[in-house]
């Protein structure tokens, strides 16, 4: 089979692998559509902490596919899924919570193991949701980062018509927007750095698009871009008494200036959320099966396999004079 492997920071290529032999409690599953996100460029350049990833890796940690009979990978009903990244060990005192995210044992598919771009995956069978069968792949493509926002949302205790900023116009920031609907906010503004955006952003439920940084303070500040001025502007833009949603994951050892008073005399909530729980990647399967959430209009750029070193290019430099969403590499028509 045919997988996306990194080797080692910056050494990357498409290559031939062998299928993986399927164990007990694990199934295969042929991956149709695999998502690229900030992180897939952090991984390929290794910027990332090196305790979350572990090399070689094949990339893929935002994707959707079918399950396989055997080893040959037919399709054993045309069954959709989606399948958790985060590996529980299910026995330490986190995962007894329900916090799996932050599981004593970190393991996490296009981390730490084998990801999915590529022919066949194998994971384990707890960890697959099956999908209602009129739910279009390219929906449910984006349920990894739709559940990293949505348990980042749901801890911030969001009041009904609440000021909300958005800082970052990606595809989590768009997301975030998408997704903040959902707790009946009064406005919804987006601080971005793109003009080509504001059509994209729109679209996704936000009532002011702007690139200037402004004198407004808002009750509910979500930073969704991962640099190091989105953090300083995200604690800067909240209202007194307000939460500050620190979701973007800046580049390892990045630091900002902060002045505690400021925080106290504010009386801030700063609140950092890391990845998904189970209870989270749940919630949004409901949604999407519950025909509530279809987010692929998202999806503004699709490439092949073959395609994908041109697929990582567009990930890396947009065009600034067109809207770029979720840069998608399809390995199945039945994506469309």
């Amino acid at each position: 089979m045919r997988a996306l492997v990194v080797h080692s920071p910056g050494v990357i290529g498409l290559e031939e692998v062998s299928v993986p032999t399927i164990l007990e409690g694990q199934v295969l599953i042929q991956p149709i559509a695999n998502g690229l996100c900030g992180t897939d460029l952090e991984l390929i350049d290794g910027t990332i902490d090196e305790a979350y990833v572990r090399y070689p890796l094949t990339l893929g940690h935002e994707w959707v596919g079918r399950r396989c009979d055997g080893v040959n990978g037919e399709l054993a009903n045309g069954e959709l899924v989606v399948v958790e990244g985060i590996v529980p060990c299910g026995e330490c005192g986190e995962c007894q919570r329900g916090a799996t995210n932050r599981c004593a044992v970190y393991d996490e598919i296009g981390f730490t193991r084998a990801g999915a771009i590529a022919t066949y995956i194998l994971v384990p069978e707890h960890l697959v949701h099956s999908l209602s069968s009129d739910v279009a792949p390219r929906d449910a493509v984006l349920t990894e980062p739709m559940a990293v926002v949505w348990r980042a949302l749901r801890r911030a205790a969001i009041a009904p018509g609440a000021r909300c900023l958005v800082v970052g116009d990606g595809t989590v920031g768009l997301l975030c927007a998408y997704l903040l609907q959902r707790f009946n906010p009064e406005s919804i503004t987006m601080l971005g750095v793109r003009p080509a955006q504001a059509a994209l952003a729109h679209r996704a439920g936000v009532t002011e698009f702007t690139t200037s940084v402004s004198d407004d303070r808002y009750d509910v500040v979500v930073e969704a871009a991962g640099q190091k001025l989105a953090v300083k502007n995200a604690v800067s833009s909240a209202d007194r008494g307000g939460t500050v949603v620190l979701l973007g994951l800046p580049a390892h050892g990045t630091k900002i200036e902060v002045a505690p008073d400021d925080l106290v005399n504010n009386d801030l909530t700063i609140q950092g959320s890391f990845s998904y729980t189970r209870s989270s990647w749940n919630e949004i399967v409901g949604l999407l099966n519950d025909k509530v959430l279809r987010p692929s209009f998202l999806i503004t750029h699709e490439f092949t396999l073959d395609q994908w070193s041109d697929a990582i290019l567009a990930l890396r430099t947009p065009d600034e004079t067109q809207p770029r969403g979720k840069v998608l590499i399809t390995l199945d028509e039945t994506a469309k």
